[in-house]
């Protein structure tokens, strides 16, 4: 089971927003003294269930405006002082895009002007952890450039009831999408950060790089190409060739790692096709059209047709019969 490593600084900043860890802990039902501890690491349903405790315990998603606010350059967290040794925004969100899984069980994906949010199957990540993760894009960006940069979009499945504080600090509403996602000027996006230090982040990566690879060690072939497809699909990029780039192999030898584990690349692919299809309508959230460009379909008649033939009934019945059974 993969296991996520809590930021050490989360014990300060949960005391600089005034929001009591033990009640935090309580709520998540994780042990009262586990920031106490050292080094902690959680499985995801234990750090969803974090999030979902401290957006409870502190009033709401607007929490992760309040989180915004708290991180300054001062305040130790690693994620953020290894991005802000980053030369510009771009370069940070491919970084960071790089090392995420390490410290969340969530994938970015950086296209463009655009960085963009994946969460595993299964799981309802919390709206204030998805929100925080959006926010910390502008925090980032202030702090390494000392201007106040401002995204042009921020979109979120889950958007907050109030957006006042969102507007405010963000300078745009939250709008719904079916995805996370937050996107800059092109021109913001290469803005110089006056924070870049190259020597800092020769430093930090090899300990980066180290534990990527150990994380990889642990999990199956299918399992990783599982994980790339996750990231890839909503871009359109599910092809097996792009996976493969992705995993730094060649085609040929995915094909036969794949083989050797008895399966193929579209085995998992319609698997995983299949999994997420089933999640997305079982939320109820997601239009079939959305539904399909989350699964890498340009047309959603390729959809409906494939759902049909993984499952033997339409997208419209199988939530329907979803409903249902939920009622």
């Amino acid at each position: 089971m993969d296991r996520y490593a809590m930021d050490p600084g989360t014990a300060v900043l949960l005391h600089d927003l005034g929001v009591p860890a033990a009640n935090v802990l309580r709520r998540a039902g994780l042990p009262g003294d586990l920031l106490a501890r050292g080094p902690v690491t959680l499985p995801a349903a234990e750090y969803f269930a974090f999030w979902q405790a401290l957006d409870d315990e502190a009033g709401g998603p607007a929490v992760a405006v309040r989180i915004g606010r708290a991180l300054t350059a001062e305040v130790f967290l690693p994620a953020l002082f290894a991005a802000l040794c980053s030369p510009c925004l771009r370069v940070a969100a491919q970084r960071v895009a790089t090392y995420k899984g390490l410290i969340g069980p969530m994938r970015l994906l950086v296209g463009d002007d655009t960085v963009t949010y994946r969460f595993p199957p299964g799981h309802r990540p919390p709206p204030a952890l998805v929100l925080t993760e959006l926010v910390f894009w502008t925090v980032l960006a202030r702090i390494g450039t000392r201007h106040d940069v401002r995204p042009v979009r921020v979109d979120s499945p889950w958007t907050p009831p109030d957006q006042g504080p969102f507007r405010e600090f963000l300078g745009v509403p939250v709008s719904f999408g079916p995805v996370p996602s937050v996107t800059f000027t092109a021109y913001d996006m290469d803005r110089s950060f006056l924070t870049a230090n190259d020597a800092m982040w020769r430093f930090f990566e090899p300990e980066l790089r180290r534990r990527l690879a150990a994380l990889d060690r642990h999990a199956s072939t299918a399992e990783r190409v599982r994980a790339a497809l996750l990231h890839l699909l909503p871009a359109g990029q599910g092809t097996m060739s792009v996976v493969a780039r992705s995993l730094s192999v060649s085609t040929r030898t995915l094909q036969r790692r794949l083989r050797d584990e008895d399966t193929s690349f579209q085995a998992v692919l319609t698997a995983t096709r299949t999994r997420l299809a089933r999640h997305y309508l079982a939320t109820g959230e997601l239009s079939a059209d959305q539904i399909s460009f989350l699964l890498g379909y340009g047309d959603p008649k390729s959809f409906y047709r494939a759902f049909r033939t993984w499952t033997g009934v339409t997208p419209t019945h199988a939530r329907a019969v979803h409903i249902r059974s939920s009622s």
